[in-house]
């Protein structure tokens, strides 16, 4: 029971908006899809009711205006709503003005459906980096408290391997706490969820997790979407081979997994655990002191 709390976040998008269909997929054709996040999520809230855990839902602006109900059933159950921004534009692909309208937009139909503030904020594909730093001055002008868009790893879709592994001021009144990697051998390695905890044995993500909490006494992040528990999503045609692989391995195992991750560690929500003053439980001694200083 010395163990840290870890946050447990779900990144609240539908099956055809992830990044990688974006060559498939066009965006006009998003409202002719069939949408299956409401009863997704749904799901999500069960086990977590289950476990009695409390959660982030990073959800979309556009999933907001057409589930208000999802948004609300969110908020009424005790876990935290957060931006993921409105239309799941990557944070790199836009400019400082575009982005800026994004992050408010969502931030506005999120408090106003929900009637709570929304203080944290994802970008899409982890797409904050060295080239667009200006991000940080954009949340901050629009009254976010925290990012969570940072990856320290090496990837082809992300990452910024040199960035900080914990929570670390960026902004006044503004931190970042990126994902979580396994600093080892000199390398950091993926540990936080997505298609890495699908693909990778269980018993693996579990020590992985572990070890960020014993050796470096820090809160782990932990997230995934809620197209990964459903089997009965509909196939995407004409897609390459990695991309599939990608999507769709080992989606059959994720619930049961999720089961036991809820089991063997104990979650909370990032404004609890990360920001100063938040409500809940008693957060993590060392990324307590990093958001009091950046708070301060």
């Amino acid at each position: 029971m010395n163990a840290p709390v870890n946050a447990l976040t779900i990144d609240v998008e539908d099956y055809f908006q992830v990044s990688a269909f974006a060559p498939y997929i066009a965006r006009s054709d998003w409202e002719r899809r069939e949408c299956r996040v409401e009863r997704n999520v749904g799901r999500i809230l069960e086990l977590l009711a289950e476990h009695d855990t409390r959660a982030t839902f990073f959800t979309l602006g556009w999933i907001a205006e057409r589930y208000p109900q999802l948004v609300r059933a969110i908020v009424a159950q005790g876990h935290e709503l957060a931006s993921h921004g409105y239309g799941h534009l990557r944070a790199s692909d836009q400019t400082e003005a575009a982005f800026s309208a994004d992050i408010e937009r969502a931030k506005a139909i999120l408090e106003d459906l929900s009637g709570s503030p929304v203080v944290g904020y994802r970008a899409p594909s982890f797409s904050i980096g060295t080239a667009n730093l200006w991000a940080y001055d954009c949340l901050a002008r629009a009254g976010y408290r925290y990012s969570s868009s940072i990856y320290p790893i090496r990837h082809d879709h992300y990452g910024m391997p040199d960035a900080p592994r914990f929570a670390h001021a960026v902004r006044e009144g503004l931190i970042e706490v990126p994902i979580t990697t396994l600093r080892l051998f000199d390398r950091n390695w993926p540990s936080s969820g997505g298609g890495f905890f699908r693909l990778l044995p269980y018993a693996l993500s579990r020590w992985m997790l572990r070890r960020v909490n014993a050796a470096d006494g820090e809160s782990a992040i932990f997230y995934f979407h809620p197209w990964e528990i459903d089997v009965g999503q509909p196939r995407i045609a004409g897609i390459d081979a990695k991309t599939r692989f990608r999507h769709y391995v080992n989606i059959g195992l994720m619930e049961g997994r999720l089961q036991r991750l809820l089991a063997d560690f104990r979650w909370g929500r990032m404004d609890t655990i990360f920001l100063d003053g938040a409500r809940g439980a008693a957060p993590a001694p060392h990324a307590a002191a990093r958001a009091a200083a950046a708070l301060n």
